[in-house]
């Protein structure tokens, strides 16, 4: 056994997992992509002022979870905990936005870190897939990305998930907002840490998780009392695009988030079987991030998706993803000389498309036949002597047990006209 072990908060993927966490990849990232979304892809460290302003000097991640790295005795670079500065960041950097075409869509996957307390669904290295708009303030852009995010959780096959929705206002009417809350909360009875939060941003209280903060939250005034009119336009519009669509939502007023960029449509995704921590993803949008990080005004939209939460909302639904094999044919060689010959084939297969693998170290052909069946394959090619003699190898069905004798020339057609 090794000496070494993850590191805590961490876990290895390892198959059979690891074809999951791909599929899910995969399928969140398609309806972005059907919406065209482009990949983009952005370092796993950045200058750390970029979350510090971007993300929020009042949230937990960058007080408290924000994986700082000393560079030459100085602290000024950090490891990413979310993916959206970084990919605005990405984008003014390359001129994305002077292109002609906006809003610029771009879409994501990667890994992510926060100091966190590791617990079931919260890791300290997370993976995500996210998408972006860049450049469009427009309500048909917040209820598109919502409805590719829906419709990414529905090809999963889940159900059991709630989407909250909130409007978190513009500069016109939240600041408006923020004097009346700032005045409830200063008449609560709130520890000096919380004080501190919510004298740079008060709205990062109303997101507190504990008990003893939220009893007494009763009773405080809600920014959704507090919109401008724009705002209650730009929000009624979202819901209206939303309900045609046939994507359920629930309003929640107290949602805010974890970040402080977001503004107007605020929207999450939580599922009834992941306990407390229930959030498989969510985003909304942020009109004043590119000014923020030193960018023009550009208005955009976006989310993330946790892909380690999907995994454990489709196991909480006992939801299994129908994945193909790994290998399709699996070949057998009874002796060098036949393990010559198959090798050659299974190279020749596999540049033809066909997933094929060979039994390596072959002790007997008892055991060989175990690895062909575990290893899910619906074909087996078996050589021995007299096979090679004859210039066939034996194909048999690893779902029937039927088994015939194939030409070695034909072998490849053969196997293509099966669709493998």
């Amino acid at each position: 056994m090794s000496t070494f072990t993850a590191p805590k908060g961490t876990y290895d993927l390892l198959p059979p997992s690891s074809a999951t966490f791909l599929a899910i990849r995969e399928r969140i990232a398609a309806p972005a992509r059907r919406a065209g979304y482009g990949y983009v892809e952005t370092p796993v460290f950045e200058d750390v002022k970029l979350f510090s302003r971007g993300v929020g000097e009042s949230t937990d991640i960058v007080t408290k979870e924000m994986f700082s790295l000393t560079k030459r005795g100085k602290e000024d670079l950090a490891l990413r905990p979310e993916g959206t500065a970084s990919v605005l960041r990405a984008a003014l950097q390359a001129n994305l936005h002077k292109q002609g075409n906006l809003p610029v869509k771009l879409w994501y996957s990667g890994s992510y870190y926060r100091y966190e307390r590791p617990q079931a669904g919260r890791y300290r290295q997370f993976s995500q897939v996210g998408a972006e708009a860049i450049g469009a303030e427009d309500p048909a852009l917040d209820a598109e990305l919502i409805i590719l995010a829906d419709d990414a959780f529905r090809s999963l096959g889940l159900s059991n998930y709630t989407l909250l929705l909130n409007s978190l206002g513009d500069k016109q009417c939240r600041p408006v907002y923020r004097t009346a809350l700032i005045e409830f909360l200063s008449g609560l009875d709130l520890d000096e840490d919380t004080r501190r939060r919510a004298e740079i941003n008060p709205l990062r209280v109303l997101d507190d998780k504990r008990e003893a903060v939220q009893a007494q939250l009763v009773g405080a005034p809600m920014l959704r009392d507090f919109l401008c009119e724009d705002c209650k336009a730009y929000d009624v519009k979202v819901r209206e695009l939303l309900t045609a669509a046939g994507v359920a939502f629930v309003d929640d007023p107290k949602l805010v988030r974890g970040l402080d960029y977001y503004t107007r449509t605020t929207f999450e995704f939580v599922h009834d079987g992941l306990g407390a921590q229930s959030a498989i993803g969510g985003g909304g949008r942020y009109d004043g991030l590119s000014e923020m990080i030193g960018g023009p005004a550009l208005p955009s939209v976006g989310w993330a998706l946790g892909v380690d939460r999907t995994f454990l909302a489709l196991e909480a639904e006992g939801v299994t993803l129908d994945l193909p094999s790994a290998t399709a044919v699996y070949a057998v060689a009874l002796g060098e000389e036949a393990k010559n010959v198959l090798f050659a084939k299974v190279v020749e297969l596999r540049r033809a498309g066909v997933a094929t693998d060979l039994a390596f170290g072959v002790k007997s052909i008892k055991n060989a036949m175990k690895s062909a069946d575990r290893s899910g394959a619906r074909f087996a090619l078996i050589a021995g002597d007299r096979d090679l003699a004859e210039g066939v190898v034996q194909l048999k069905d690893m779902s029937t047990g039927e088994q015939a004798p194939v030409a070695l020339d034909a072998l490849v057609p053969t196997l293509k006209e099966k669709q493998l």
